[in-house]
Protein backbone atom coordinates (compact mmCIF):
# COMPACT_ATOMS: atom_id res chain seq x y z
CA UNK A 1 0.00 0.00 0.00
CA UNK A 2 0.98 3.36 -0.61
CA UNK A 3 0.20 6.78 0.71
CA UNK A 4 -0.26 10.11 -1.33
CA UNK A 5 -0.13 13.09 0.60
CA UNK A 6 -0.47 16.50 -1.42
CA UNK A 7 0.98 19.80 -0.91
CA UNK A 8 0.18 23.25 -2.67
CA UNK A 9 -2.37 24.09 -4.20
CA UNK A 10 -4.56 27.68 -3.43
CA UNK A 11 -6.20 30.94 -4.92
CA UNK A 12 -3.98 32.48 -7.83
CA UNK A 13 -4.92 35.16 -10.36
CA UNK A 14 -5.83 34.43 -14.38
CA UNK A 15 -1.76 34.27 -16.36
CA UNK A 16 -0.29 33.00 -12.80
CA UNK A 17 1.73 29.83 -11.77
CA UNK A 18 1.63 27.41 -9.18
CA UNK A 19 3.26 23.80 -8.61
CA UNK A 20 1.41 20.88 -6.49
CA UNK A 21 3.00 18.14 -4.66
CA UNK A 22 2.27 14.59 -4.21
CA UNK A 23 4.55 12.51 -2.05
CA UNK A 24 4.71 9.18 -1.79
CA UNK A 25 5.70 6.64 1.11
CA UNK A 26 5.03 3.30 1.81
CA UNK A 27 6.18 1.58 -1.45
CA UNK A 28 8.53 1.73 -4.12
CA UNK A 29 7.26 4.82 -5.94
CA UNK A 30 9.96 5.02 -8.94
CA UNK A 31 7.85 1.55 -10.08
CA UNK A 32 4.70 3.57 -10.21
CA UNK A 33 2.96 5.31 -13.45
CA UNK A 34 1.60 8.79 -11.51
CA UNK A 35 -0.97 10.33 -12.72
CA UNK A 36 -3.19 14.19 -12.19
CA UNK A 37 -6.78 14.52 -12.24
CA UNK A 38 -8.56 17.39 -11.33
CA UNK A 39 -12.43 17.35 -10.50
CA UNK A 40 -15.28 20.10 -10.47
CA UNK A 41 -17.85 19.27 -8.43
CA UNK A 42 -21.13 17.76 -10.31
CA UNK A 43 -18.64 17.29 -12.96
CA UNK A 44 -16.98 14.16 -13.99
CA UNK A 45 -12.98 13.55 -13.19
CA UNK A 46 -10.58 14.89 -15.61
CA UNK A 47 -7.41 13.69 -16.91
CA UNK A 48 -4.73 16.03 -16.45
CA UNK A 49 -1.15 14.46 -16.57
CA UNK A 50 0.36 10.86 -16.47
CA UNK A 51 4.27 10.21 -16.40
CA UNK A 52 5.85 6.84 -16.25
CA UNK A 53 8.54 5.97 -13.47
CA UNK A 54 11.65 6.49 -15.41
CA UNK A 55 10.01 9.32 -16.25
CA UNK A 56 10.84 9.53 -20.01
CA UNK A 57 7.10 9.42 -21.05
CA UNK A 58 4.51 11.79 -20.04
CA UNK A 59 1.09 12.60 -21.39
CA UNK A 60 -1.61 15.51 -21.44
CA UNK A 61 -4.78 16.50 -21.26
CA UNK A 62 -5.43 18.95 -24.44
CA UNK A 63 -7.13 21.46 -22.13
CA UNK A 64 -3.55 21.65 -20.36
CA UNK A 65 -1.08 20.83 -23.09
CA UNK A 66 1.94 23.28 -23.36
CA UNK A 67 0.76 24.85 -20.19
CA UNK A 68 1.21 22.34 -17.72
CA UNK A 69 4.48 20.12 -16.83
CA UNK A 70 4.36 17.09 -14.79
CA UNK A 71 7.53 15.91 -13.38
CA UNK A 72 8.92 13.39 -10.71
CA UNK A 73 11.54 13.15 -8.36
CA UNK A 74 12.41 8.91 -7.56
CA UNK A 75 15.25 10.07 -5.20
CA UNK A 76 12.57 12.07 -3.03
CA UNK A 77 9.56 10.05 -3.52
CA UNK A 78 7.82 13.25 -4.51
CA UNK A 79 5.45 13.92 -8.10
CA UNK A 80 4.71 17.41 -9.34
CA UNK A 81 2.55 19.81 -11.37
CA UNK A 82 3.81 22.80 -12.33
CA UNK A 83 0.66 24.72 -13.72
CA UNK A 84 1.66 27.83 -15.88
CA UNK A 85 -0.78 30.35 -17.54
CA UNK A 86 -3.21 29.16 -15.20
CA UNK A 87 -7.27 30.20 -16.71
CA UNK A 88 -10.08 30.62 -14.55
CA UNK A 89 -11.24 27.03 -16.20
CA UNK A 90 -8.43 25.44 -14.80
CA UNK A 91 -10.24 26.08 -10.87
CA UNK A 92 -10.75 22.28 -9.26
CA UNK A 93 -9.71 19.85 -6.86
CA UNK A 94 -6.61 18.09 -8.24
CA UNK A 95 -5.31 14.52 -7.40
CA UNK A 96 -3.00 12.68 -7.71
CA UNK A 97 -2.61 8.87 -7.97
CA UNK A 98 -0.59 5.78 -9.03
CA UNK A 99 -0.70 2.58 -10.72
CA UNK A 100 1.00 -0.01 -12.19
CA UNK A 101 1.24 -0.02 -15.62
CA UNK A 102 0.39 2.88 -17.86
CA UNK A 103 -3.03 1.58 -19.99
CA UNK A 104 -4.32 0.28 -16.89
CA UNK A 105 -7.35 2.71 -15.64
CA UNK A 106 -6.85 0.77 -11.96
CA UNK A 107 -5.36 3.32 -9.48
CA UNK A 108 -4.18 1.54 -6.43
CA UNK A 109 -3.56 5.11 -4.47
CA UNK A 110 -5.18 7.96 -4.63
CA UNK A 111 -4.05 11.89 -2.60
CA UNK A 112 -6.33 14.03 -0.89
CA UNK A 113 -7.22 16.40 -3.28
CA UNK A 114 -6.07 20.23 -2.91
CA UNK A 115 -7.87 22.80 -4.69
CA UNK A 116 -6.48 25.16 -7.19
CA UNK A 117 -8.79 28.74 -7.62
CA UNK A 118 -8.01 30.54 -10.29
CA UNK A 119 -9.52 34.10 -10.41
CA UNK A 120 -9.89 36.62 -13.31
Amino acid sequence: QVQLVQSGGGLVQAGDSLKLSCAASGRTFSTMVMVWFRQVRGKEREFVAQRDWSGDTTAYGNSVKGRFIISRDNAKNTLYLQMNSLKPEDTAEYYCAGKDTWSTREYHSWGQGTQVTVSS
